[in-house]
């Protein structure tokens, strides 16, 4: 088994060629790899030891991230994109850090989270977000939230998010809510577009459960950008912290402030 696997979108030739040429430049130093591409058939072999190399944008780092959090692998998340909010490797330093990170470079444990439905045995994960939306357009959902079952508050909505400090800068930022260090043991509660209640975010510890019910409407479960179920009314959605984390290589400082300079410079916020 190789034990480094490259992961890449096949539409993004450039990643697809990188993937290419590193793994000629690798193979010299006797690194055995291999390419998966994440938007076809087949699923790549991960075990806790391989390191997995997202090549993309932030989006490519997320689909690299549910392959390698069920086994416990590492990924190097190398920056294509224009800013990418979530990746700190250049791609003229890809062989350097790759090397580095096979040598036991620091590993971040980013917080994630876990799903789940009642009335269902789905149980799913996200890094960024979890987001509750309505299901019909031009009509809100009324969602009551619980935190470790004590009733909190009750939002008439387009939707609620519970966000990790990994994913507050995405969506989160988006609709109004606080950038959190990625170190902090935290989720973020935010609302979307709510309607004569409270508009602002809420930060609770991580070790706490949040519950969210659909109280009026039918609802749509999104986990990190994509659909993954339905809530009927009366049906509850339970968010958690998962018991593994997502393991990035660090390869690099990290600037937050600098990267929240160029989002707002170049209107991505």
């Amino acid at each position: 088994m190789s034990q480094l696997i490259f992961t890449a979108f096949s539409n993004r030739t450039d990643a697809v060629k990188m993937a290419g040429e590193v793994s000629e430049r690798l193979e010299s130093d006797g690194i055995t790899s291999a390419v998966h591409l994440l938007d076809l058939p087949g699923q790549a072999r991960v075990e806790s030891r391989t390191l997995v190399v997202s090549l993309g944008g932030d989006g490519t780092f997320l689909k690299s991230a549910r392959l390698a959090h069920p086994v416990g692998a590492r990924v190097l998340a190398v920056n294509l994109g224009r800013l990418g909010f979530l990746l700190n490797v250049p791609p003229n330093e890809i062989v350097h850090d790759i090397k580095q990170a096979l040598a036991g470079h620091a590993v971040e444990e980013r917080l994630a989270l876990e799903i789940s439905v009642s009335g269902t045995s789905l149980v799913e994960f996200a890094l960024n977000e979890v987001v509750i939306e309505r299901a019909h357009a031009g009509h809100m959902v009324r969602l009551k939230t619980f935190v470790d079952h004590e009733e909190f508050l009750t939002y008439s909505a387009d939707g609620v998010m519970v966000a990790t400090p990994t994913g507050s800068t995405g969506y989160n930022f988006s609709a109004g809510g606080p950038v959190v260090d990625a170190s902090l043991p935290v989720m973020v509660l935010t609302p979307i577009a709510p309607h004569f209640t409270i508009n602002r975010s809420i930060v609770v510890p991580d070790h706490k459960v949040v519950r969210l019910l659909a109280d009026n409407k039918p609802a749509i479960i999104v986990a990190d950008g994509q659909a993954i179920g339905e809530l009927e009314p009366g049906q509850s959605v339970e968010v958690r912290k998962s018991p593994s984390p997502v393991c990035v290589v660090a390869t690099r400082s990290f600037d937050l402030a600098f990267r929240l300079r160029e989002s707002l410079r170049e209107g991505h916020a």
